[in-house]
């Protein structure tokens, strides 16, 4: 194979490898929109999150001391979450949640669903 035959099968695989990567990765519009709430220096990080109908928040202890994910009106509660312990509801309606760490009642947060 002649040396430009090569390099033009080289360009035309790259091509190729291209067009399927962008099939395969997600890009930058398809990215899904944060759902992850980090538990850290006794805190809800953020303290506050706007997602959509539908979505999955997953709260995850990473500190040293366990902590609970309780909503003010009751509707989610999880056990007590030990380091890397992650907990996970599922916002099925519109509105503004709050919920708090029942062992730390200073740790608060919000959820807003749209």
């Amino acid at each position: 194979m002649s040396l430009k035959k090569y390099q033009a099968s080289l360009a035309a695989a790259g091509v190729v490898l291209l067009g399927w990567s962008g099939l395969c990765g997600p890009s930058v519009a398809q990215t899904a929109e944060p759902t992850r709430i980090v538990v850290k220096n006794f805190m809800f990080q953020p303290t506050s999150l706007t997602v959509k109908v539908g979505s999955t928040v997953t709260w995850t202890n990473m500190d040293e001391e366990p902590h609970t994910v309780v909503s003010s009106s009751g509707l989610f509660r999880s056990n007590g979450l030990d380091t890397k312990d992650s907990f996970s509801f599922k916002f099925d309606k519109a509105g503004t949640y709050t919920f708090v760490c029942s062992i730390h009642p200073q740790m608060v947060g919000k959820i807003v669903v749209q």
